[in-house]
């Protein structure tokens, strides 16, 4: 059974409007655009890039697992990951940091190398927040502890913490800005902001974000995209609620503190088990369920095995 969608854009927080709007070789530019506004280190503006395929970065069976929304590289070689993520891992710095080794050992040469690297980029588009600070955006590279100066300028992190990106349109100071505004905004809009700079990326954008627009097939996959998060957001929301009402009880009875965290958590994973098997059902992908349900794959995978999926 399809949603009816009364908004007129799509929602760029899903994995389909995600990847259907920064990974869209036909309009490539809104890419380009978005990371000449983020990223501030680049020696000349990105005029192209091209699209890489995701599956021929992993050494092995297990490595290709780990598939990221979008690699691409630019016309200077350099390396670009932009990673969307909803929900808060446990060792989500480390994943990054993983990912970025694909594109590295991508580069190995055979016989008489030098080791030369081209840079790489990591990108990370984050529905939570890493910290209690107030910057939303993180830039990470390495430096020498003792001198503060960058001790290698070829690996940077980029994570943008969307919900501290507070502005209203009228505070918006840069195209960086208007490019956050636009993604938390975008469901909520009927047309292009007054505010915002009109160039042919933020044309094709909100062009290419029309729901109508889409075929039935494409709005079909949307739709189940669409739900899968909207049942993200409500287990969340939940789960936040049963672990107040919780911990205003054990407040009162301190004795029952570890029964009623184990039991939480044994709560809120049969919650995320269910769902997973809902999206299996509906043809959702397995790394699609890893975002939402924060399982493992391994645990999906054996959710898929049982006889009632």
């Amino acid at each position: 059974m399809c949603m009816v969608i009364t908004d007129k854009y799509i929602d760029p927080f899903t994995d389909f409007g995600f990847k259907w709007l920064f990974g869209n070789e036909k309009h490539k530019d809104i890419l380009i655009d978005f990371l000449n506004a983020l990223l501030d280190d680049l020696e000349a503006p990105i005029v192209n890039i091209e699209y890489r395929n995701l599956e021929k970065l992993g050494l092995n069976i297990v490595d290709r697992k780990a598939v990221f929304d979008i690699y691409c590289t630019d016309a200077n070689g350099d390396h670009f990951i932009v990673e969307l993520q909803r929900s808060r891992q446990e060792f989500f710095k480390d994943r990054s940091v993983y990912y970025t080794s694909f594109p590295i050992q991508s580069q190995a040469q055979k016989g008489d190398w030098n080791y030369k690297l081209d840079k790489v980029y990591f990108v990370g588009i984050l529905e939570f927040n890493i910290d209690d600070d107030e910057n939303y955006i993180k830039k990470v590279s390495l430096f020498d502890e003792y001198t503060k100066k960058q001790f290698y300028d070829k690996l940077t992190y980029y994570y943008i913490e969307m919900p501290k990106f507070k502005k209203s349109e009228n505070e918006l100071s840069n195209r960086l800005d208007e490019w956050l505004y636009i993604l938390n905004n975008l469901v909520d809009l009927t047309d292009i902001p007054q505010t915002i700079h009109k160039n042919q990326a933020i044309k094709e954008f909100f062009d290419t974000a029309e729901f109508l627009k889409l075929t039935s097939d494409e709005q079909f996959a949307y739709q189940q995209n669409l739900k899968a998060r909207l049942d993200y957001i409500n287990v969340m929301r939940y789960a936040k609620k049963v672990a107040r009402e919780e911990g205003l009880a054990e407040g009162r009875e301190e004795g029952l503190e570890k029964g009623r965290e184990e039991g939480r958590a044994e709560g809120e994973k049969e919650k995320a088990k269910e769902i997973a098997k809902n999206l299996l059902l509906s043809g959702v992908e397995i790394n699609t369920i890893v975002k939402v349900t924060g399982l493992t794959i391994q645990e999906i995978e054996e959710l898929k095995s049982l006889n009632t999926i």
